[in-house]
């Protein structure tokens, strides 16, 4: 048995592969366009392992992707292939209506035509699980009720824009063509692997570094925050038992104001690694202008997973934090790769033979 991960080399797509390979003999064919934020040597330790199949490819790329679902005939195909920073939209919306938008679709389209080739009994069997974001939500005043599955899209940014419209061309796909597809709408993740463009590795890789941590407007925007591998282990619940056609919200039931998340990292670095001038992380708390259309508060409610799937996180938002700030500290390496681009030469060389 095989399933086709896309965006496998991403944050949340690596970590799902890796947490996958380890709790299973499944073979995951790992596809990736590698851009910026796509990550190689985070899956470093899968070099030569028999069920890690990694392909350098764009799910744009219709030719490539219906020869890869012919040739190893998947029975799931998990999407998180996506551009995601809400920032980089802003400044450059081009990428996100070619990835999220027009890649979504020609990826649904050689699934569909792969799909309608199976045997009824594999035809039955099959999953497409869509990875999205409760930012197609829009944003929320302090006293509304969380976000829920039935909730209308608003979304405010380019980013979560092209996610709405590729969240609408999976749900097209089923209603009009039965592909047999699901949705996961997650909150904000943290964890191993984050790419340092992000609120809380950022925080961490400036504090260790001397440098301002740069807060938005007056850091009261709220946020669900969701540790990744309990995003991974949803995604996997859902993939098992989720209900054909459904949207399932995925969070951490931990709704944080940034700078509270902001001081919560301050205080762990002071305690695991503290300066040696003895001051204060929080000191380089630096508050810059807000970015434009910044939504104030998302937040999930994630009843229906739990009701119907009986999935719940694993970890409190203390025990998720602290996990993520050791990992940090223990990998220097990674980070210092990130931030030079050497990981880029890393693919390279590893992978200088090409790929399958």
């Amino acid at each position: 048995m095989t399933i086709l991960v896309t965006g496998g080399a991403g944050f949340i797509g690596a970590n799902f592969v890796l947490d996958w390979l380890a709790a299973s003999s499944e073979t995951v064919v790992n596809l990736d366009k590698l851009t910026y934020a796509g990550n190689l040597e985070t899956l470093a330790s899968l070099q030569g392992h028999p069920h890690h199949v990694f392909v350098h490819g764009d799910i744009g790329d219709s030719a490539l992707m219906t020869r890869l679902l012919a040739e190893h005939q998947p029975r799931a195909v998990v999407n998180f292939a996506a551009e995601s920073h809400v920032d980089r939209s802003i400044h450059g919306p081009g990428e996100f209506i070619e990835t999220n938008i027009v890649g979504t679709f020609r990826l649904l389209d050689a699934v569909r035509g792969y799909w309608s080739g199976l045997p009824s009994d594999r035809q039955t069997a099959f999953r497409f699980l869509h990875v999205s974001t409760d930012e197609v939500y829009g944003s929320l005043s302090k006293d509304d009720p969380a976000f829920a599955e039935t909730n209308r899209y608003e979304p405010n940014s380019p980013y979560s824009a092209s996610k709405a419209a590729s969240d609408h061309l999976v749900r097209a796909w089923h209603h009009t063509y039965g592909l047999p597809v699901l949705t996961t709408n997650c909150s904000n993740n943290y964890g191993p692997y984050h790419f340092p463009e992000k609120l809380i590795p950022l925080m961490i890789v400036n504090a260790l570094a001397g440098k301002p941590l740069p807060v938005y407007g007056d850091g009261m925007q709220v946020r669900d925050w969701l540790y990744v591998k309990d995003h991974c282990s949803a995604i996997r619940r859902v993939l098992e038992a989720g209900r054909l056609g459904e949207t399932y919200n995925v969070g951490g039931w931990n709704e944080k104001p940034n700078i509270e998340i902001v001081n919560t990292v301050c205080q762990l670095l002071d305690e695991l690694r503290p300066r040696a001038d003895g001051s204060r992380y929080s000191g380089q708390i630096t508050y810059v202008t807000d970015r434009p259309g910044h939504d104030r508060r998302y937040a999930i409610d994630a009843r229906k997973l739990e009701q119907e799937l009986g999935w719940k996180p694993a970890e409190t938002f203390e025990s998720g934090i602290r996990k993520t700030v050791e990992w940090y500290l223990a990998h220097p390496q990674w980070v210092s790769n990130v931030q030079s681009g050497a990981y880029r030469e890393w693919v390279q060389k590893q992978y200088a033979a090409g790929n399958p």
